[in-house]
C-alpha cells in the first residue's frame, strides 16, 4: 500500500510538472513599438542634453512669486488631487492584500450544535437529543503552481503605480492650467491698460476734430468717424474686462476657492527658467505621468490575463483543521476532546458553464484595449511635444514681427499727425494709423502671452510640473 502511495505521488508530481511546462506566467516586457524614439517627434530642435526642463521643479521653472503662491494654494486645495490621493490609498490596500496571497487562510469557528432527531430517523431510535460543543481552527493554503497568485500580486502592484502616476498627472495638469490662466490674466491687464490709454487719446482726438470742424478744416464725417473710434475702443475694453473677470473666476476655481480677484504681477515682470534644454529624445517622455499611467494599466491587464489563463489549470489546495469537540461542556477542555484532520487535493475545472473561458477571453481583449490605449498615449505625447516645440519657435518669431509692425505703425501715426498739422495728409489717414497702432499693440501682447503658454505646454508635454 505504501508503494502504491509513493507511486501515486510521483505520478501526480509528473502530471503537475507536465502541465506547468504548458503554462508559465508570462513576464512583462514593454513592447518595442511603444518605446519613444526620434521619429516620434516632428522637430529638428531636440537638444542632445541629459538635463531636461521636465526634471526641474515647478518652483524653479516658474519664477514669478505671485504665480508660485497660486500654484501652492491650488495643489493644497485641489479637489481632483484629493480624489487622486484617495485612489492611491485604495490601490495600496489592494496591493497589501495581494502581498498576503502566498500565506494560508486561517479561520476560527466555535459554537454549540443542538439536534433533536426524529424517532423514525436513522439514529432516532438510539438517541433523540444531541448537544455538541465545538471549537476549531481551519487552515487552507493554495500552492502557486502556475504563478496565478504571483500574477495577481503583480497586477495590483501595477494598479498601485498607475494610481500614483494618475495623481502626478493631475498635478501636472493643475500646475499648467494655473500658470496658463495666470498668464492670460496678466495679458488682459496689459491689454486693458493699453485700451484705456487709447480711449483717452481718441477722446482727445475727438475734441481736436470738433475744434477743426469749427474752424472749417474738417467735415462732420471726420468728427463722427473720430467719435466712432472712441466707442469702438470702449467696446474692446468691455470685452477685455469681461474676459478678465471670467479668467479670474477660473483661476479661483482651479485653486478650489470662491471667486475672487487674484494677486498678480504685470506681464512684463514675468520670467521663466532659462538655460535648460528639452533633453535626449529617448528621455523626452519618461517623466510624463499620463504615459506611465497608461503603461501600468497595460501591465495590470497583462497580469490579469495571466491569472485568467491560470484559472483553467488544476489547483493544488491543502486543508487542515484542529480543535475540541465534546458532547458535555464539562468534558470540553480535555485531551479526549481534541481532534484534527488534513486533506490535500487537486481540483481541475471541467465544466463551469464557460465562466472561466469567458474570463480568459475578456482578459485577453482588455489587455489588447489597454495596449492600444498605451500606444495612443505615446503617439499623443509625441504630437504634444512636437506641437509645443514648434509653437515656442513660431511665437518667438511672431513677437519679433509684431514688434516691428507696431514700431512701423507708431511711426506712421506720428507722421500722419505731422502731415495733418501741415495740411498735407487727410484726417482719415490719421484715424487708420491710430486704429492700426491699437490693434497691433494688442496683438503683440497676445503673442507674448501665447509664447508663455507654449512654453508651459512644452513643460507639461515633457512631463514637468508634478515634482
Amino acid at each position: 500500500m505504501k508503494r502504491y502511495s509513493y507511486k501515486s505521488i510521483v505520478i501526480l508530481a509528473l502530471l503537475v510538472l507536465t502541465l506547468k511546462s504548458c503554462f508559465l506566467a508570462k513576464e512583462y516586457e514593454q513592447p518595442k513599438e511603444f518605446e519613444p524614439n526620434e521619429s516620434l517627434f516632428r522637430t529638428d530642435n531636440i537638444q542632445k542634453d541629459s538635463t531636461s526642463i521636465a526634471e526641474i521643479s515647478w518652483r524653479d521653472f516658474f519664477l514669478d512669486e505671485s504665480l508660485q503662491k497660486h500654484i501652492e494654494e491650488g495643489l493644497e486645495n485641489s479637489i481632483d488631487i484629493r480624489i487622486a490621493l484617495n485612489q492611491i490609498l485604495i490601490a495600496n490596500a489592494y496591493a497589501k492584500e495581494a502581498k498576503a496571497g502566498f500565506f494560508p487562510e486561517i479561520n476560527f469557528d466555535g459554537g454549540v450544535n443542538y439536534q433533536n432527531l426524529a424517532s423514525n430517523s436513522q439514529f432516532g431510535g438510539f438517541f433523540n437529543l444531541i448537544t455538541q460543543y465545538e471549537a476549531d481552527v481551519n487552515l487552507s493554503w493554495e500552492a502557486d503552481i502556475w504563478g496565478k497568485i504571483k500574477s495577481g500580486q503583480r497586477a495590483q502592484q501595477a494598479a498601485q503605480l498607475q494610481s500614483i502616476a494618475a495623481h502626478q498627472a493631475v498635478k501636472t495638469d493643475l500646475v499648467a492650467n494655473i500658470a496658463t490662466t495666470y498668464f492670460e490674466i496678466t495679458a488682459l491687464d496689459k491689454q486693458i491698460s493699453i485700451t484705456e490709454k487709447t480711449i483717452a487719446t481718441r477722446q482727445e482726438s475727438y475734441e481736436t476734430a470738433k475744434a477743426l470742424k469749427s474752424s472749417g478744416q474738417l467735415t462732420e464725417v471726420g468728427v463722427q468717424q473720430t467719435k466712432a473710434q472712441v466707442h469702438a475702443a470702449e467696446a474692446i475694453l468691455i470685452d477685455l474686462k469681461n474676459e478678465l473677470r471670467l479668467a479670474e473666476n477660473r483661476l479661483s476655481i482651479l485653486k478650489a476657492i470662491y471667486p475672487t480677484q487674484p494677486e498678480r504681477n504685470s506681464l512684463d515682470e514675468i520670467e521663466l527658467a532659462s538655460g535648460t534644454s528639452e533633453g535626449y529624445p529617448i528621455q523626452l517622455l519618461q517623466n510624463r505621468p499620463d504615459v506611465r499611467e497608461a503603461e501600468q494599466a497595460f501591465v495590470n491587464a497583462f497580469q490579469l490575463e495571466n491569472v485568467a489563463r491560470a484559472n483553467l489549470y488544476p489547483s493544488l489546495i491543502l486543508n487542515s483543521s484542529a480543535g475540541l469537540q465534546s458532547l458535555k461542556f464539562s468534558d470540553f477542555i480535555s485531551p479526549n476532546s481534541f481532534f484534527y484532520n488534513a486533506f490535500g487535493g487537486v481540483t481541475q475545472p471541467i465544466f463551469n458553464r464557460r465562466r472561466l473561458k469567458t474570463e480568459r477571453e475578456v482578459a485577453e481583449i482588455m489587455k489588447l484595449q489597454q495596449a492600444l490605449t498605451f500606444q495612443q498615449k505615446v503617439l499623443q505625447a509625441g504630437q504634444e511635444v512636437s506641437d509645443a516645440l514648434y509653437q515656442v519657435d513660431m511665437f518667438g518669431l511672431k513677437i519679433e514681427a509684431k514688434d516691428k509692425e507696431f514700431s512701423a505703425y507708431e511711426h506712421a501715426y506720428e507722421g500722419a499727425k505731422e502731415l495733418l498739422i501741415n495740411g498735407i495728409a487727410d484726417y482719415l489717414e490719421v484715424l487708420n494709423a491710430q486704429e492700426n497702432v491699437l490693434q497691433t499693440e494688442l496683438d503683440l501682447v497676445q503673442a507674448k502671452r501665447d509664447l508663455f503658454t507654449s512654453k508651459v505646454n512644452l513643460y507639461r508635454a515633457l512631463g514637468g510640473g508634478w515634482q
